[in-house]
């Protein structure tokens, strides 16, 4: 066995990466629950901190000889490194404040830094199988909490929460209680169950599929239709990509046809799957029709407020539009953040105001979040140009192409990119930060496998 799976390091060392990574890692994902059972606001910024000095030390301990995983590490670092120079670059073009900038940058890259750390470590086998248990069971928790704000406490307690959103928008699993966590919840539980179904395989097959099931309806009872949908289009596309293994590909494509010919028959027959009917409707996807016009507001609205050629290529500044930050995240907390110097902009209210004029007439606001006018890739548009959009895509690209052809692990990334096109996902840390941590064990599998062999 290659000497750098036993590990000449001393074991603390591997004790403390791992433990590390974990509480980094949990310091985003359980941050909304923690809030919701009392603790102060400022939880939800806490893993602004741990994340990145987290990483600092796992990269200062870790003693990697191997040397394409000390190149891809410092690849990823390059691409980082990137993404911050062009929005310091934005920033000084739209006199942004520094705290939009360390803001901006988190959001967008604590996930990619969580990567960095999982692939920087000369993991054993151990260790491995200790972070994947824990993956597990964050996954199940998500899945056990999403069933219990279903049936015990949204029916009994709801009128003891302080909030204005009701029935299946409140099931959230971990992300109890926020805005758009049951779309977050679901997604986690669909991602997990996938990896779950595949990777499990000292579980018998009955149990597996139990849990994929129990993901699915809970995606149904809480109203996430669009994870199915994202789920089905980043699988064909794989399917796409995979076109030279003809097995896998029919194999894909049988079950995306099964799949969807249960959704549209379900939709037509059964009220639990109603809500699918949404993307069945001709005059919902009619470009005429207002849900097109309220998704296409930011990239219509958001150059008339250009001041010169500049602001094409760097946006009008970090949380300056309809990213998390300029979309309500900086005013929310202005107590909290105007002393650090933030800047605002009018442009995300004003997007907000169309949207209310245009939705108001017909109901529109009500039919889904994938007609939302705040979307991810439009954020990062909106607020870094095309050149800061490039930057976070050539990110994307560097993790896709040194994934050793990993399918999950490049399913998952799809699921990403679509995404971002759906609504603020790409912005949202406890969601990011489990797709990096199930890309980073993916990576860190496939090495030890091929060690092995």
């Amino acid at each position: 066995m290659n000497a750098e799976i036993v590990s000449r390091t001393k074991r603390e060392g591997y004790i403390q990466n791992s433990s590390l990574i974990l509480l980094a890692f949990s310091s985003a994902f359980f941050s909304r629950l923690l809030e919701t059972v009392g603790f102060p606001s400022i939880i939800n910024f806490l893993h602004f901190a741990i994340v990145p000095l987290a990483v600092g030390i796992v990269l200062l301990n870790s003693k990697t000889k191997n040397r394409y995983q000390i190149a891809t590490t410092w690849t990823l670092l390059s691409g980082l490194a990137i993404l911050l120079g062009v929005m310091l670059v934005s920033a000084l073009v739209n006199k942004a404040g520094l705290i939009n900038v360390v803001l901006d940058f988190l959001l967008l890259g604590e996930p990619f830094l969580l990567l960095v750390a999982v692939i920087s470590i000369p993991m054993s086998i151990k260790r491995w199988e200790r972070l994947e248990t824990w993956l597990i069971r964050f996954g199940f928790i998500n899945i056990f909490l999403s069933y219990l704000q279903q049936y015990i406490i949204v029916p009994y307690f709801r009128q003891y929460l302080r909030t204005g959103l009701s029935g299946a928008d409140l099931v959230q699993g971990v992300f109890f209680i926020s805005g758009g966590g049951n779309t977050l919840a679901g997604g986690i539980s669909m991602f997990f169950s996938a990896y779950y179904f595949q990777k499990a395989n000292d579980v018998p097959l009955w149990q597996r599929v139990m849990v994929l099931l129990a993901s699915l309806w809970q995606v149904i009872f809480s109203d996430t239709k669009q994870v199915i949908l994202v789920f089905l289009i980043a699988w064909s596309i794989l399917s796409l990509i995979k076109i030279k293994n003809i097995r896998k590909v029919l194999m894909s494509v049988i079950g995306i046809v099964l799949l969807v010919s249960m959704i549209i028959w379900g939709a037509e027959n059964l009220e639990a799957f109603r809500a699918f009917k949404t993307y069945l409707s001709p005059e919902v996807l009619n470009p005429s029709n207002d849900t097109t016009q309220i998704k296409l507001l930011p990239l219509s609205m958001i150059p008339s407020y250009y001041q010169s050629s500049l602001n094409w290529l760097f946006g009008l500044g970090p949380g300056h539009t309809v990213g998390r930050l300029g979309q309500g995240m900086l005013s929310k907390y202005d107590s909290l953040f105007t002393p650090l110097g933030a800047t605002y902009s009018p442009i995300g209210s004003a997007v907000w105001d169309k949207f209310a004029l245009l939705a108001g007439g017909n109901g529109t606001s009500s039919i889904s979040t994938v007609f939302s006018p705040f979307w991810g890739w439009a954020g990062i548009w909106g607020d870094l140009g095309f050149v800061g959009l490039g930057a976070y895509l050539y990110l994307g690209y560097l993790v896709w192409s040194r994934l050793w052809g990993d399918d999950f692990a490049q399913f998952l990334l799809l699921n990403v990119l679509i995404f971002g096109f759906m609504s603020t996902q790409l912005e949202e840390p406890g969601f990011m930060l489990y797709i990096a941590i199930m890309v980073g064990l993916r990576w860190q599998e496939k090495r030890l496998e091929n060690y092995k062999s």
